[in-house]
Parts: C-alpha cells; sequence; structure tokens
C-alpha cells in the first residue's frame, strides 16, 4: 500500500515514539477512534505497523528486515531531506560507492545534475537512477542479484569493490545500537559493506531517526569507523556523546534548515 498523508504522519509519530495508543493517536490527529483503527488495520496488514492491546508500534525483529516496497513508504520525507544533504557536500568529479538500500536511491536522485562523478555500486536500483545523468560513469559490481530490492552481493561483489580507493563510500545502514555497533539482516550484504568501508578515503553513513536503537543481527562496524552521519532528527544524547567520542561529524538535515553548502573532499 501507498500511505495517505494522515497514515504517513501516523507511522513517522509511531517511529519517534516507538510505540503509540489508539486513544493517543486519535487524539494527536483529531479524529475518532474509528478511523484510527482503520488507518492501523490498514498499516498492520502491509506490515508497516504491530499491533498490541490497545496500542501500536514499529515492526521489530532482529533477523528480518521489514520489506522492501515497505521500507520505501518509510520516513519518506526524512529520506528525502537527508539525501538532498549528501548531494550538497559531494562535490563534482569525485568517485563513489553506493550501497544498497532506499535511501541510497534518494540519494541517487539527488546526484542526477551532478558533474564528472564515478560511481561504484551493487545496487541496480541506483544504477539505473544514476544511468539518466550523462555526466555520470556508472560502474556496477558482479555478484548474486537479490530479487526483493535489486541488490548484488556475493563474493564477487566484494573482491570487485577491493580493486578500488574512491573519495566517498556512502552506505546505509539498518540499525545502530546503543554502543555504537551498526548492524544488518543480511550477512553477505554487510561483507560487501565493510568492503566499501575498507576502501574508501571517507565513509559516509545515512541513516534516519528510526535506525537508532533498531536491532539487527549482523555486526557491520561501529561509529568510530565513519567520518561522517547524516540523519534527519537529532540523535538521542546517548548517540551524540557517541559520535562526539567518536569523532563522527554529524549533519541533520531539518526542514527548517537549508542544506550544507557544496564542499570539497579532503
Amino acid at each position: 500500500m501507498t500511505p495517505n498523508p494522515r497514515q504517513t504522519q501516523l507511522l513517522d509519530l509511531v517511529q519517534a515514539h516507538g510505540s503509540a495508543s489508539i486513544e493517543f493517536l486519535a487524539d494527536t490527529f483529531s479524529v475518532t477512534l474509528q478511523t484510527v483503527r482503520r488507518d492501523v488495520q490498514r498499516l498492520a496488514e502491509a506490515g508497516l505497523l504491530s499491533r498490541f492491546h490497545g496500542g501500536v508500534r514499529m515492526p521489530s525483529s532482529t533477523t528480518e528486515n521489514i520489506a522492501y516496497r515497505q521500507r520505501q513508504a518509510l520516513s519518506l520525507d526524512g529520506k528525502t531531506r537527508i539525501a538532498k544533504a549528501i548531494a550538497a557536500c559531494v562535490p563534482h568529479g569525485c568517485s563513489l560507492i553506493m550501497n544498497i538500500g532506499t535511501t541510497m536511491e534518494a540519494v541517487a536522485r539527488e546526484l542526477r545534475q551532478h558533474r564528472g562523478l564515478r560511481v561504484i555500486t551493487n545496487n541496480l536500483n541506483v544504477a539505473q537512477i544514476l544511468s539518466d545523468n550523462p555526466d555520470c560513469e556508472v560502474i556496477v559490481t558482479g555478484g548474486v542479484v537479490r530479487g526483493v530490492d535489486r541488490g548484488i552481493v556475493g563474493e564477487a561483489a566484494v573482491d570487485f569493490i577491493r580493486q578500488f580507493k574512491v573519495d566517498i563510500g556512502l552506505i546505509g545502514i539498518s540499525g545502530i545500537e546503543g554502543d555504537g555497533t551498526m548492524r544488518d539482516f543480511d550477512y553477505r550484504e554487510v561483507k560487501v559493506a565493510k568492503a566499501i568501508i575498507e576502501h574508501s578515503r571517507q565513509v559516509w553513513l545515512a541513516a534516519d531517526s528510526t535506525k537508532f536503537n533498531r536491532p539487527a543481527m549482523v555486526e557491520l562496524a561501529h561509529l568510530s569507523h565513519i567520518d561522517h552521519l547524516f540523519t534527519d532528527a537529532p540523535p538521542p544524547d546517548s548517540f551524540a556523546h557517541l559520535l562526539e567520542q567518536s569523532g563522527v561529524e554529524c549533519t541533520v538535515a531539518d526542514e527548517s534548515k537549508p542544506p550544507p553548502a557544496l564542499s570539497l573532499v579532503s
């Protein structure tokens, strides 16, 4: 399903709070309990929410990610703001590796006007989007294509990436735990992301606010391996302290602030 504007706002609210009661949602949106229950029912049937007695929460699993089409609809506004902030910091004429995920696809859409880019990716959706830019060379890794999201994984993808050293490695993530450990669901995807980190002069992480304290099974790296975090809301206080300790620059793509000016990679 594609959530309507109220349902999208409802999802954003539940994501921000972790859970919410039906009564709270009805009061917040000034609608009847029946209206909220209908919205919740449809969102639950689509797998975007989990219901419990009297309320709803975000789906949570350490072993399986939310389906690709559902992830496309989640935090759409936040992902767009993150993508615009990242694109504003990517200089013309640089090299990048971009991995799998709906946020990476949003970034690709914002890079279609950049000049002189060379982009390596294991994401066929990113490759298709950037192929519309005649001034961008797109290089696709080898490997096994996942039908669910057109991501490329496997040892062939890892070996291919190890041939390069790029200016910026752009990665997404499924979850960041309270100790700063970044995690994902597919160990094959994680192996590719680790190769990206190892073969990038700078590593930029794109993670919307729902990724903080979200569990996942496979360890990727620690926040200290990241140079720059782009997110859509101020991180929780504990994460702000971790970022400061780890020397990670953090850009919050706030609705009220324009994106940063184009910068050069050092």
